[in-house]
Protein backbone atom coordinates (compact mmCIF):
# COMPACT_ATOMS: atom_id res chain seq x y z
CA UNK A 1 0.00 0.00 0.00
CA UNK A 2 1.21 3.45 -0.93
CA UNK A 3 2.08 5.58 2.06
CA UNK A 4 -0.32 8.52 2.18
CA UNK A 5 0.18 11.91 3.76
CA UNK A 6 -2.48 13.89 5.58
CA UNK A 7 -2.46 16.26 2.59
CA UNK A 8 -3.57 13.35 0.38
CA UNK A 9 -6.69 12.79 2.51
CA UNK A 10 -8.47 16.08 1.68
CA UNK A 11 -8.84 17.03 5.33
CA UNK A 12 -10.31 20.49 6.10
CA UNK A 13 -7.66 23.11 6.80
CA UNK A 14 -8.65 23.78 10.41
CA UNK A 15 -8.35 20.07 11.28
CA UNK A 16 -5.13 19.77 9.30
CA UNK A 17 -3.71 22.65 11.33
CA UNK A 18 -4.53 20.78 14.54
CA UNK A 19 -2.77 17.68 13.18
CA UNK A 20 0.32 19.79 12.48
CA UNK A 21 0.14 21.29 15.96
CA UNK A 22 0.11 17.78 17.42
CA UNK A 23 3.23 16.99 15.39
CA UNK A 24 1.91 13.90 13.61
CA UNK A 25 3.93 13.21 10.47
CA UNK A 26 1.78 10.80 8.47
CA UNK A 27 -1.40 8.71 8.89
CA UNK A 28 -1.24 5.26 10.43
CA UNK A 29 -2.42 2.36 8.22
CA UNK A 30 -5.91 2.29 9.75
CA UNK A 31 -6.21 6.07 9.22
CA UNK A 32 -5.08 5.90 5.57
CA UNK A 33 -7.62 3.16 4.83
CA UNK A 34 -10.57 4.42 6.88
CA UNK A 35 -10.62 8.22 6.53
CA UNK A 36 -11.36 8.37 2.75
CA UNK A 37 -14.13 5.75 3.05
CA UNK A 38 -15.82 7.41 6.03
CA UNK A 39 -15.55 10.86 4.44
CA UNK A 40 -17.27 9.37 1.39
CA UNK A 41 -20.26 8.55 3.59
CA UNK A 42 -19.84 4.77 3.62
CA UNK A 43 -20.43 2.46 6.58
CA UNK A 44 -17.35 0.52 7.64
CA UNK A 45 -16.30 -2.36 9.85
CA UNK A 46 -12.75 -1.66 10.93
CA UNK A 47 -10.65 -4.38 12.50
CA UNK A 48 -7.88 -2.74 14.49
CA UNK A 49 -6.38 -3.05 17.94
CA UNK A 50 -6.33 -0.33 20.56
CA UNK A 51 -3.40 2.00 20.06
CA UNK A 52 -3.35 1.86 16.25
CA UNK A 53 -4.66 5.40 15.75
CA UNK A 54 -8.29 4.46 15.21
CA UNK A 55 -9.63 7.42 17.23
CA UNK A 56 -8.27 9.82 14.63
CA UNK A 57 -9.35 7.37 11.92
CA UNK A 58 -13.00 8.05 12.74
CA UNK A 59 -12.48 11.39 14.54
CA UNK A 60 -11.10 13.32 11.55
CA UNK A 61 -14.00 12.48 9.18
CA UNK A 62 -16.48 12.87 12.05
CA UNK A 63 -15.34 16.42 12.73
CA UNK A 64 -15.10 17.18 9.01
CA UNK A 65 -18.84 16.55 8.68
CA UNK A 66 -19.99 18.77 11.57
CA UNK A 67 -22.17 21.78 10.73
CA UNK A 68 -20.76 24.32 13.18
CA UNK A 69 -23.82 26.59 12.81
CA UNK A 70 -26.11 23.82 14.06
CA UNK A 71 -26.03 23.24 17.84
CA UNK A 72 -27.88 19.89 17.62
CA UNK A 73 -26.12 16.61 18.29
CA UNK A 74 -24.80 15.40 14.92
CA UNK A 75 -22.40 12.61 15.90
CA UNK A 76 -22.30 10.02 18.68
CA UNK A 77 -19.42 7.78 19.71
CA UNK A 78 -20.27 4.82 21.97
CA UNK A 79 -17.40 3.43 24.09
CA UNK A 80 -17.28 0.51 26.53
CA UNK A 81 -15.70 2.35 29.48
CA UNK A 82 -15.60 5.82 30.94
CA UNK A 83 -11.79 5.82 30.65
CA UNK A 84 -12.01 5.30 26.89
CA UNK A 85 -14.84 7.84 26.59
CA UNK A 86 -12.67 10.48 28.28
CA UNK A 87 -9.68 9.54 26.13
CA UNK A 88 -11.67 9.78 22.89
CA UNK A 89 -13.24 13.08 23.96
CA UNK A 90 -9.82 14.57 24.72
CA UNK A 91 -8.41 13.52 21.36
CA UNK A 92 -11.39 14.89 19.43
CA UNK A 93 -11.08 18.15 21.37
CA UNK A 94 -7.43 18.40 20.31
CA UNK A 95 -8.31 17.66 16.68
CA UNK A 96 -11.03 20.34 16.73
CA UNK A 97 -8.87 22.97 18.46
CA UNK A 98 -9.03 25.32 15.42
CA UNK A 99 -12.71 24.69 14.67
CA UNK A 100 -14.97 27.47 15.93
CA UNK A 101 -18.31 26.51 17.41
CA UNK A 102 -17.71 22.77 17.92
CA UNK A 103 -18.50 21.24 21.29
CA UNK A 104 -17.44 17.74 22.29
CA UNK A 105 -18.38 16.27 25.67
CA UNK A 106 -18.13 12.83 27.29
CA UNK A 107 -21.07 11.40 29.24
CA UNK A 108 -20.51 8.39 31.45
CA UNK A 109 -21.49 6.79 34.71
CA UNK A 110 -19.78 7.81 37.92
CA UNK A 111 -20.16 11.51 37.09
CA UNK A 112 -23.12 13.49 38.47
CA UNK A 113 -25.81 13.34 35.79
CA UNK A 114 -27.05 16.83 36.73
CA UNK A 115 -23.72 18.29 35.62
CA UNK A 116 -24.19 16.59 32.25
CA UNK A 117 -27.71 18.05 31.98
CA UNK A 118 -26.27 21.56 32.12
CA UNK A 119 -23.69 20.85 29.42
CA UNK A 120 -26.21 19.17 27.13
CA UNK A 121 -28.72 22.07 27.45
CA UNK A 122 -26.19 24.43 25.85
CA UNK A 123 -26.06 22.32 22.70
CA UNK A 124 -23.47 19.68 21.92
CA UNK A 125 -22.60 18.56 18.39
CA UNK A 126 -20.54 15.51 19.43
CA UNK A 127 -21.32 13.20 22.35
CA UNK A 128 -18.91 10.50 23.52
CA UNK A 129 -20.87 8.14 25.74
CA UNK A 130 -20.89 4.82 27.51
CA UNK A 131 -23.96 2.73 26.60
CA UNK A 132 -25.64 2.80 30.00
CA UNK A 133 -25.34 6.54 30.51
CA UNK A 134 -26.58 7.27 26.96
CA UNK A 135 -29.68 5.14 27.68
CA UNK A 136 -30.23 7.14 30.90
CA UNK A 137 -30.18 10.42 28.95
CA UNK A 138 -32.46 9.09 26.23
CA UNK A 139 -34.98 7.92 28.81
CA UNK A 140 -34.84 11.31 30.55
CA UNK A 141 -35.16 13.04 27.14
CA UNK A 142 -32.05 15.13 27.89
CA UNK A 143 -30.47 13.96 24.63
CA UNK A 144 -32.04 14.07 21.19
CA UNK A 145 -30.70 11.90 18.36
CA UNK A 146 -32.95 13.36 15.66
CA UNK A 147 -30.09 15.19 13.90
CA UNK A 148 -27.45 12.46 14.26
CA UNK A 149 -25.69 11.72 10.98
CA UNK A 150 -22.83 9.52 12.19
CA UNK A 151 -22.57 6.85 14.89
CA UNK A 152 -19.30 5.24 15.92
CA UNK A 153 -19.18 1.99 17.89
CA UNK A 154 -15.67 1.96 19.34
CA UNK A 155 -14.28 -1.36 20.59
CA UNK A 156 -17.57 -3.05 19.79
CA UNK A 157 -16.26 -6.50 20.75
CA UNK A 158 -15.45 -5.22 24.23
CA UNK A 159 -18.95 -3.75 24.61
CA UNK A 160 -20.57 -7.02 23.60
CA UNK A 161 -18.35 -8.96 26.00
CA UNK A 162 -19.49 -6.59 28.78
CA UNK A 163 -23.16 -7.31 28.05
CA UNK A 164 -24.08 -4.02 26.34
CA UNK A 165 -25.66 -5.51 23.21
CA UNK A 166 -29.24 -4.59 24.19
CA UNK A 167 -28.18 -1.03 25.09
CA UNK A 168 -26.36 -0.60 21.77
CA UNK A 169 -29.33 -1.88 19.81
CA UNK A 170 -31.67 0.39 21.77
CA UNK A 171 -29.51 3.45 21.04
CA UNK A 172 -29.25 2.69 17.31
CA UNK A 173 -32.98 1.98 17.09
CA UNK A 174 -33.84 5.41 18.54
CA UNK A 175 -32.12 7.36 15.77
CA UNK A 176 -34.99 8.40 13.42
CA UNK A 177 -32.96 8.77 10.24
CA UNK A 178 -30.61 5.88 9.53
CA UNK A 179 -27.14 7.31 10.18
CA UNK A 180 -23.79 6.44 8.71
CA UNK A 181 -22.39 3.82 11.08
CA UNK A 182 -18.74 3.06 11.79
CA UNK A 183 -17.85 -0.02 13.83
CA UNK A 184 -14.37 -0.73 15.16
CA UNK A 185 -13.46 -4.04 16.73
CA UNK A 186 -10.28 -5.97 17.49
CA UNK A 187 -12.02 -9.22 16.47
CA UNK A 188 -14.60 -10.24 13.90
CA UNK A 189 -16.78 -12.56 15.95
CA UNK A 190 -20.11 -13.93 14.83
CA UNK A 191 -21.85 -11.58 17.28
CA UNK A 192 -20.08 -8.57 15.75
CA UNK A 193 -21.12 -9.59 12.25
CA UNK A 194 -24.72 -10.14 13.41
CA UNK A 195 -24.81 -6.63 14.89
CA UNK A 196 -23.32 -5.19 11.70
CA UNK A 197 -25.84 -7.08 9.59
CA UNK A 198 -28.73 -5.44 11.49
CA UNK A 199 -27.55 -1.84 11.58
CA UNK A 200 -24.89 -1.26 8.90
CA UNK A 201 -25.63 -0.71 5.21
CA UNK A 202 -23.28 -2.48 2.79
CA UNK A 203 -20.30 -1.85 5.05
CA UNK A 204 -16.75 -1.81 3.77
CA UNK A 205 -14.57 -4.17 5.80
CA UNK A 206 -11.17 -2.68 6.59
CA UNK A 207 -8.52 -4.82 8.21
CA UNK A 208 -5.08 -3.69 9.24
CA UNK A 209 -2.73 -6.63 8.86
CA UNK A 210 -0.02 -6.42 11.48
CA UNK A 211 3.52 -7.49 10.96
CA UNK A 212 4.57 -10.69 12.60
CA UNK A 213 5.76 -9.68 16.01
CA UNK A 214 9.26 -10.59 16.93
CA UNK A 215 10.34 -9.55 20.39
CA UNK A 216 14.11 -9.40 20.74
CA UNK A 217 15.73 -10.99 23.76
CA UNK A 218 16.51 -7.74 25.52
CA UNK A 219 15.84 -6.35 28.96
CA UNK A 220 12.60 -4.39 28.92
CA UNK A 221 11.64 -2.02 31.74
CA UNK A 222 9.26 0.83 32.35
CA UNK A 223 9.52 3.76 34.76
CA UNK A 224 6.63 5.68 36.29
CA UNK A 225 7.63 9.25 35.59
CA UNK A 226 5.89 12.61 35.70
CA UNK A 227 5.99 14.48 32.42
CA UNK A 228 8.10 17.25 33.94
CA UNK A 229 10.74 14.77 35.18
CA UNK A 230 11.26 12.77 31.99
CA UNK A 231 14.47 14.46 30.87
CA UNK A 232 15.94 14.10 34.36
CA UNK A 233 15.17 10.39 34.37
CA UNK A 234 16.63 10.04 30.88
CA UNK A 235 19.84 11.73 32.01
CA UNK A 236 20.11 9.50 35.01
CA UNK A 237 19.57 6.28 33.05
CA UNK A 238 22.22 7.25 30.51
CA UNK A 239 24.62 8.04 33.33
CA UNK A 240 23.79 4.77 35.06
CA UNK A 241 24.15 2.38 32.14
CA UNK A 242 26.59 4.40 30.01
CA UNK A 243 25.42 2.96 26.65
CA UNK A 244 27.62 3.36 23.60
CA UNK A 245 24.70 4.55 21.47
CA UNK A 246 21.22 5.46 22.66
CA UNK A 247 18.11 5.79 20.49
CA UNK A 248 15.36 7.93 22.05
CA UNK A 249 11.88 7.75 20.49
CA UNK A 250 9.30 10.54 20.66
CA UNK A 251 5.79 10.61 19.18
CA UNK A 252 6.01 14.06 17.55
CA UNK A 253 8.49 16.28 15.74
CA UNK A 254 7.97 19.01 18.31
CA UNK A 255 8.90 16.63 21.08
CA UNK A 256 12.08 15.56 19.25
CA UNK A 257 13.26 19.17 19.05
CA UNK A 258 12.38 19.79 22.70
CA UNK A 259 14.22 16.72 24.04
CA UNK A 260 17.26 17.32 21.85
CA UNK A 261 17.57 20.90 23.13
CA UNK A 262 17.23 19.77 26.75
CA UNK A 263 19.95 17.16 26.31
CA UNK A 264 22.23 19.71 24.66
CA UNK A 265 21.74 22.02 27.63
CA UNK A 266 22.97 19.20 29.88
CA UNK A 267 26.09 18.62 27.80
CA UNK A 268 25.06 15.43 26.04
CA UNK A 269 26.07 14.73 22.46
CA UNK A 270 22.54 14.41 21.05
CA UNK A 271 20.92 15.11 17.69
CA UNK A 272 17.35 15.00 16.45
CA UNK A 273 15.85 13.24 13.43
CA UNK A 274 12.35 13.93 12.08
CA UNK A 275 10.29 14.57 8.95
CA UNK A 276 10.93 18.31 8.70
CA UNK A 277 14.61 17.68 7.91
CA UNK A 278 15.75 17.33 4.30
CA UNK A 279 17.57 14.26 3.05
CA UNK A 280 21.03 15.82 3.32
CA UNK A 281 20.42 16.79 6.96
CA UNK A 282 19.19 13.29 7.80
CA UNK A 283 22.20 11.66 6.21
CA UNK A 284 24.60 13.89 8.15
CA UNK A 285 22.87 13.12 11.44
CA UNK A 286 22.84 9.38 10.73
CA UNK A 287 26.49 9.40 9.70
CA UNK A 288 27.51 11.01 12.99
CA UNK A 289 25.39 8.53 14.94
CA UNK A 290 26.82 5.49 13.13
CA UNK A 291 30.38 6.63 13.73
CA UNK A 292 29.75 7.39 17.40
CA UNK A 293 30.33 11.14 17.04
CA UNK A 294 26.79 11.49 18.32
CA UNK A 295 25.93 9.38 21.36
CA UNK A 296 22.19 9.94 21.44
CA UNK A 297 19.75 10.05 18.53
CA UNK A 298 16.29 11.46 19.27
CA UNK A 299 13.79 10.48 16.56
CA UNK A 300 10.18 9.98 15.54
CA UNK A 301 8.99 6.58 14.36
CA UNK A 302 8.62 7.78 10.78
CA UNK A 303 12.08 9.33 10.61
CA UNK A 304 13.66 6.24 12.18
CA UNK A 305 12.43 3.88 9.47
CA UNK A 306 15.26 1.97 7.91
CA UNK A 307 17.74 2.81 10.68
CA UNK A 308 20.10 -0.13 10.95
CA UNK A 309 22.94 0.82 13.28
CA UNK A 310 25.10 -1.59 15.19
CA UNK A 311 26.11 -0.98 18.79
CA UNK A 312 22.81 0.58 19.87
CA UNK A 313 22.91 -0.44 23.51
CA UNK A 314 19.70 1.23 24.67
CA UNK A 315 16.34 2.28 23.28
CA UNK A 316 14.30 4.78 25.28
CA UNK A 317 10.57 5.26 24.69
CA UNK A 318 10.37 8.84 25.89
CA UNK A 319 6.72 8.69 24.84
CA UNK A 320 4.73 5.47 24.88
CA UNK A 321 4.18 4.63 21.19
CA UNK A 322 0.70 5.07 19.73
CA UNK A 323 0.77 1.69 18.00
CA UNK A 324 1.82 -1.56 19.74
CA UNK A 325 3.73 -2.54 16.62
CA UNK A 326 5.81 0.61 16.90
CA UNK A 327 7.03 -0.62 20.27
CA UNK A 328 8.33 -3.81 18.72
CA UNK A 329 9.97 -1.93 15.87
CA UNK A 330 11.57 0.51 18.31
CA UNK A 331 13.13 -1.97 20.69
CA UNK A 332 14.24 -4.12 17.78
CA UNK A 333 16.93 -1.49 17.11
CA UNK A 334 18.96 -2.84 20.02
CA UNK A 335 20.12 -6.30 21.08
CA UNK A 336 21.15 -7.25 17.55
CA UNK A 337 23.43 -10.08 16.48
CA UNK A 338 23.33 -11.64 19.92
CA UNK A 339 24.43 -8.47 21.69
CA UNK A 340 22.94 -7.30 24.96
CA UNK A 341 20.36 -4.57 24.77
CA UNK A 342 18.01 -2.62 26.99
CA UNK A 343 14.79 -0.75 26.46
CA UNK A 344 13.33 1.82 28.84
CA UNK A 345 9.79 3.14 28.59
CA UNK A 346 8.57 6.26 30.43
CA UNK A 347 4.95 6.05 31.54
CA UNK A 348 2.84 8.77 33.07
CA UNK A 349 -0.86 9.18 33.78
CA UNK A 350 -3.18 7.59 31.25
CA UNK A 351 -0.28 6.09 29.32
CA UNK A 352 -0.58 3.01 31.54
CA UNK A 353 -3.49 1.92 29.35
CA UNK A 354 -1.24 2.06 26.29
CA UNK A 355 1.42 0.04 28.09
CA UNK A 356 -1.15 -2.62 28.98
CA UNK A 357 -2.26 -2.75 25.35
CA UNK A 358 1.34 -3.25 24.22
CA UNK A 359 1.94 -6.09 26.67
CA UNK A 360 -1.33 -7.79 25.77
CA UNK A 361 -0.83 -7.42 22.05
CA UNK A 362 2.83 -8.47 21.95
CA UNK A 363 2.41 -11.11 24.69
CA UNK A 364 5.31 -9.75 26.67
CA UNK A 365 5.91 -8.51 30.17
CA UNK A 366 7.60 -5.17 30.74
CA UNK A 367 8.89 -4.97 34.30
CA UNK A 368 8.60 -1.88 36.47
CA UNK A 369 11.87 -0.45 37.76
CA UNK A 370 12.68 2.29 40.29
CA UNK A 371 14.62 5.24 38.91
CA UNK A 372 18.30 5.00 39.91
CA UNK A 373 19.20 7.20 42.86
CA UNK A 374 22.38 9.18 43.43
CA UNK A 375 23.61 6.34 45.63
CA UNK A 376 23.01 3.87 42.79
CA UNK A 377 24.96 6.07 40.42
CA UNK A 378 27.93 6.38 42.77
CA UNK A 379 28.03 2.62 43.26
CA UNK A 380 27.82 2.02 39.54
CA UNK A 381 30.65 4.48 38.80
CA UNK A 382 32.80 2.85 41.48
CA UNK A 383 32.22 -0.60 39.94
CA UNK A 384 33.06 0.62 36.45
CA UNK A 385 36.16 2.40 37.67
CA UNK A 386 37.32 -0.62 39.67
CA UNK A 387 37.06 -2.77 36.56
CA UNK A 388 39.16 -0.30 34.55
CA UNK A 389 41.72 -0.02 37.33
CA UNK A 390 42.12 -3.81 37.42
CA UNK A 391 42.64 -3.84 33.67
CA UNK A 392 45.20 -1.02 33.84
CA UNK A 393 47.04 -2.62 36.78
CA UNK A 394 47.95 -5.56 34.60
CA UNK A 395 49.50 -3.34 31.98
CA UNK A 396 52.95 -1.86 31.52
CA UNK A 397 54.51 1.60 31.88
CA UNK A 398 53.33 2.16 35.46
CA UNK A 399 56.74 3.14 36.91
CA UNK A 400 56.25 6.89 36.52
CA UNK A 401 52.81 6.70 38.12
CA UNK A 402 54.13 4.58 40.99
CA UNK A 403 56.75 7.22 41.73
CA UNK A 404 54.07 9.90 41.82
CA UNK A 405 51.97 7.81 44.25
CA UNK A 406 54.97 7.45 46.59
CA UNK A 407 55.44 11.21 46.45
CA UNK A 408 51.79 11.78 47.43
CA UNK A 409 51.97 9.22 50.22
CA UNK A 410 54.90 10.88 52.02
CA UNK A 411 54.94 9.92 55.68
CA UNK A 412 51.22 10.58 56.28
CA UNK A 413 49.30 8.20 54.04
CA UNK A 414 49.30 4.62 52.94
CA UNK A 415 48.90 3.49 49.37
CA UNK A 416 45.36 2.40 50.30
CA UNK A 417 44.57 5.95 51.50
CA UNK A 418 45.74 7.42 48.19
CA UNK A 419 43.81 4.86 46.14
CA UNK A 420 40.62 5.52 48.13
CA UNK A 421 41.03 9.29 47.70
CA UNK A 422 41.48 8.92 43.94
CA UNK A 423 38.44 6.66 43.74
CA UNK A 424 36.37 9.21 45.64
CA UNK A 425 37.48 12.04 43.37
CA UNK A 426 36.70 10.11 40.21
CA UNK A 427 33.30 8.83 41.27
CA UNK A 428 31.92 11.96 42.88
CA UNK A 429 30.28 14.59 40.78
CA UNK A 430 29.62 18.21 41.39
CA UNK A 431 25.98 19.06 42.00
CA UNK A 432 24.36 22.43 41.64
CA UNK A 433 21.82 21.61 44.30
CA UNK A 434 21.96 20.00 47.71
CA UNK A 435 22.13 16.19 47.65
CA UNK A 436 18.77 14.52 47.32
CA UNK A 437 17.68 12.20 50.09
CA UNK A 438 17.79 8.80 48.41
CA UNK A 439 15.06 7.28 50.54
CA UNK A 440 12.74 10.16 49.76
CA UNK A 441 13.67 9.84 46.13
CA UNK A 442 12.66 6.19 46.06
CA UNK A 443 9.36 6.94 47.82
CA UNK A 444 8.44 9.54 45.23
CA UNK A 445 9.49 7.28 42.34
CA UNK A 446 11.30 10.25 40.92
CA UNK A 447 8.13 12.22 40.33
CA UNK A 448 9.81 15.58 40.96
CA UNK A 449 12.47 17.10 38.70
CA UNK A 450 16.02 16.55 39.90
CA UNK A 451 19.34 18.06 38.98
CA UNK A 452 20.64 16.44 35.81
CA UNK A 453 22.98 13.48 35.60
CA UNK A 454 26.66 13.88 34.77
CA UNK A 455 27.54 15.59 31.60
CA UNK A 456 28.87 13.62 28.69
CA UNK A 457 31.88 15.82 28.29
CA UNK A 458 32.87 14.95 31.86
CA UNK A 459 32.87 11.22 31.16
CA UNK A 460 36.45 10.04 30.82
CA UNK A 461 35.44 6.75 29.21
CA UNK A 462 33.93 8.58 26.24
CA UNK A 463 37.24 9.97 25.10
CA UNK A 464 38.53 6.51 24.27
CA UNK A 465 35.61 5.42 22.14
Amino acid sequence: MKTLSFEDLAIPEDIHQAIQDLGFEEPTPIQSLSIPVIMDGKDIIGQAHTGTGKTAAFGIPLLSGIDTKNRETQAVVICPTRELAIQVSEELSRLSAHMKGVTVIPVYGGQPIERQFQALKKGVQVIIATPGRMIDHLNRKTVSLSAVRLVVLDEADEMLDMGFREDIEAILSRIPKKPQTVLFSATMSREIMDLAGRFLKEPRVIKVMHDELTVPKIEQYYYEVKESAKVDVLSRLIDMYDPRLTLVFCNTKRRVDEVTSLLHARGYMAEGLHGDMNQAQRERVMSRFRTGNTDILVATDVAARGIDVENVDAVVNYDVPQDPEYYIHRIGRTGRAGREGRSFTFVSGKEFWKLKDIQKYARIRIGKQPVPTESDLRERRAEQLAMKVREAAGGEDLEAYSARIHQIMGDEFTSLDVAAALLKMLTQKTRKAAPVDDEQERRTSYHQPRPSGRRRRDNPSRDRR
